[in-house]
């Protein structure tokens, strides 16, 4: 039996781990860190769990055509609840609007806000819908090798979509200022400026608005766990705290993965770590890019995360919370065109456990605060702290609530930690931005162009960045190993 070596345990890894095993090999995945999960880990503290993470459930589809493929039910592993409303977006003092879990009361909330811009929406997000079927039918499954991936019937009614940008859609209709930034949101947060993303992109917004926000039980961290338990089911072994530090080869060929820990012998290797740090450990001629080329890569952003204990429950807040009573725009600007860090974010607000009671000590409760900030930034505890106190000022200027005597600890996360935990180029949060010149063919290669039994994974290759996006890898990259072995 033929050995594969996973580098790696993020639900790409874990993805491509459970094809190659179905397919007959023997697989082990290699973590880096103590726990399996990647980015999906769990911090515990006193009591109180935060996922350090994901924590944006949308594409439940992608999850349910994961578990089928080995004749599973996501049911069969962790438990879904949709969020009622699904999230809640703040644009100044007790000025909020809540986008509930149907479509038709997010439109009647758009006619109510604007006169006119429902009817607009309810074709955006049919337009949206059809688009999402096409790239989940047509194209995301494909591995990036051909520009013929991109062609089909469908796809070329709608080539004018790959010209377009997202806030020409958007802004050509609707026109109130707070409307246009709940659904330019998820590329900004996810991607790249709306200016910058295709149009066809939008069907995002179907992920939102149709297919809803859902939250599983025990966070994210559960989904990797539940993954990774179905591994485990199929034979996939896991070892953590195994840091990779070399892989040798000989001629076209990978021959062992070496950690700090022992040798590992490879017929075949999936790299799900990062794709510029999994170069690293290659003799360099034999990299598919150089240093200089992550450089003028445009990424998606880096984050300054909060992990903060409360010890009460929190008012006016909901699961989901994004707090958007600045200029969207120019928090875009220094995020993508002028790096530096931000005057006034936006940023996110998470309280998990007003869905699940049972992350906190009772009475108690977990929050976890996001802003979005560019790569490379200079980053320290100060600069943290400093955040921190913005943040919670600006939840006490817009909903009267002051949190801020209430916290029992903090722990905050930023781009060095991206860096130093997940070996994150240039401390991406996200993986590179979804522009038109990193779409499909012109994303980082799959396969390496000079090892014959090399392949990566991730947010870093097809299709791009989200958890949906990193289970899709999985079977991409598989696919393709498979079609190229059976030549």
């Amino acid at each position: 039996m033929k050995n594969v070596v996973v580098i790696g345990s993020g639900f790409s890894s874990i993805a491509s781990a459970c094809y190659m095993v179905k397919a007959g090999y023997s697989v082990t995945v290699l973590e880096k860190n103590e726990q399996i999960g990647g980015r999906a880990s769990m911090l515990e503290i006193d009591g109180f769990k935060f996922d350090m993470g994901p924590s944006w459930y949308w594409m439940p589809d992608i999850f349910e055509r994961f578990f089928a493929d080995f004749g599973k039910k996501v049911s069969d592993y962790y438990q879904l609840e949709k969020l009622s409303p699904g999230y809640r977006v703040y644009f100044g003092e007790d000025d909020y609007i809540d986008i509930a879990d149907e479509p038709e009361k997010i439109i009647e909330t758009f006619e109510r806000i604007e006169a006119g811009s429902g009817k607009h929406l309810r074709k955006f997000m049919e337009d949206s819908r059809k688009n999402y079927e096409i790239a989940m039918q047509d194209l995301v499954y494909n591995p990036g090798k051909s520009i013929l991936e991109l062609m089909s019937f469908e796809t070329a009614k709608r080539v004018n979509l790959f010209v377009q940008n997202i806030s020409q859609t958007v802004r050509k209709n609707i026109k109130n200022p707070k409307l246009r930034s709940i659904l330019e949101f998820p590329v900004l947060f996810l991607g790249a400026k709306p200016n910058d993303t295709p149009a066809f992109y939008n069907f995002m917004n179907h992920a939102d608005f149709g297919l809803g926000t859902w939250y599983p039980k025990g966070g994210f961290n559960a989904v990797a766990l539940g993954m990774a338990k179905l591994a485990k089911e199929l034979g996939v072994e896991f070892l953590v705290n195994e840091t990779v530090i070399k892989i040798e080869n000989k001629g076209e060929y990978v021959t062992n993965v070496i950690t700090d820990n022992g040798i590992f012998s490879a017929d075949i290797v999936i790299s799900g770590a990062d794709y510029a740090h999994t170069e690293k450990l290659l003799n360099p001629d034999l990299k598919n890019y150089s240093d200089e080329y992550w450089k003028k890569k445009v990424f998606a952003p880096s984050s300054f995360l909060y992990y903060v204990a409360f010890d009460r429950k929190v008012e006016k807040l909901l699961h989901h919370n994004l707090f958007f009573d600045t200029d969207f725009e120019k928090h875009a600007v220094e995020i993508y065109d002028e790096p530096q860090l931000p005057k006034k974010p936006l940023f996110y607000a998470n309280f998990s456990s007003i869905t699940e009671p049972e992350l906190a000590p009772e009475g108690k409760e977990v929050g976890f605060f996001l802003i979005p900030v560019a790569v490379d930034l200079e980053d320290s505890q100060e600069i943290h702290d400093q955040y921190f106190d913005l943040i919670m000022n600006r939840i006490e200027q817009n909903t009267g609530v002051d949190l801020r005597k209430h916290v029992v600890f903090k722990k905050s996360f930023g781009v060095k930690d991206f860096k130093e935990r997940y070996n994150s180029c240039r401390g991406n949060a996200y993986g590179l931005a979804n522009t038109l010149l990193q779409t499909s063919i012109l994303r980082p290669q799959i396969d390496n162009k000079k090892l014959k039994n090399l392949f990566y994974t991730g947010q870093l290759t097809v299709p791009g960045p989200g958890v949906p996006p990193a289970l899709i890898s999985g079977k991409v990259v598989t696919d393709y190993i498979f079609k190229k072995i059976n030549r």
